[in-house]
């Protein structure tokens, strides 16, 4: 099994330049999500004078993470891999693409740029709330734990076969409008119920800046469960030892 690629990494690899380089970008590249993504919500929300959830609400915000999803993993591609997300970066050392003290990195990069957003977001708007992520009326936790691991399982499997797998040849070129889109696809399919968040960070940086932390586990748990999940299978069913090729990221 692809499992025994799993490494922890050596010693002074986190401080590496190339390591804190590719931190860096994965702190912009998070920053930039999360910006546009949360930013589009307190603009609607600022258009409408705080009204409840609608059609054309959930629309935008499906447009505006697709878009910036896209612009993020694009100019991350060529320095970390463009994971912007903990959970890409979790399948990732489980298939075995990243070591664990490289993933450190990234996720406080991740984890960084998410608040670093929200915060100066926060600032721009004049105070307006960064809204927290949390479960809608009659959602339980254990659907919204069902709803992470199923939308994040797509979002890691789509990686995987666009981005990761060796013989993916000239598709690779469009690994960021497909990893853009299913995240768009995914907000219309979950984003009434628990918001559709399928990252962590995305999570972290409102539960920092507004202090709201309820049910945040659920944005962690799902997420992993669903990412490892998904690269598990399509490291071990479609890759394979004999396709599998050396790398650093993905």
């Amino acid at each position: 099994m692809p499992l025994y690629r799993i490494t922890i990494g050596t010693p002074g690899e986190a401080s590496h330049p190339d390591t804190l380089k590719a931190g860096l970008s994965e702190f912009i590249s998070t920053f930039i999500f999360v910006f546009a993504g949360q930013g589009s919500g307190m603009a609607y929300s600022k258009l409408t004078y705080d009204a409840p959830g609608t059609p054309s609400g959930l629309i935008a915000a499906s447009l505006s993470h697709a878009f910036a999803l896209f612009v993020a993993v694009s100019v991350g591609a060529n320095i970390s891999g463009g994971h912007v997300n903990p959970a890409v970066t979790f399948a990732s050392f489980i298939g075995g693409n990243i070591s664990f003290l490289s993933a450190i990195v990234y996720w406080i990069g991740q984890l960084v740029g998410a608040v670093v957003a929200c915060l100066l977001l926060q600032y721009a708007t004049g105070g307006m709330e960064t809204a927290a992520f949390g479960l809608s009326a009659d959602v339980t936790i254990g659907n919204a734990l069902v709803f992470e691991i199923v939308m994040t399982f797509g979002l890691v499997y789509t990686v995987y076969a666009t981005a990761v797998d060796p013989k993916k040849g000239n598709i690779g070129i469009i690994a960021p409008l497909a990893i853009g889109l299913i995240v768009g696809a995914n907000i219309l399919v979950g984003g009434a119920f628990d918001g559709a968040s399928m990252n962590p960070a995305v999570c972290f940086g409102p539960a920092v800046v507004s202090g709201t932390w309820t049910h945040h586990w659920v944005y962690w748990v799902g997420p992993f469960i669903g990412a490892a999940i998904a690269a598990l299978i399509y490291d071990n069913i479609f890759i394979g030892e004999h396709d599998q090729l050396p790398v650093t990221d993905y």
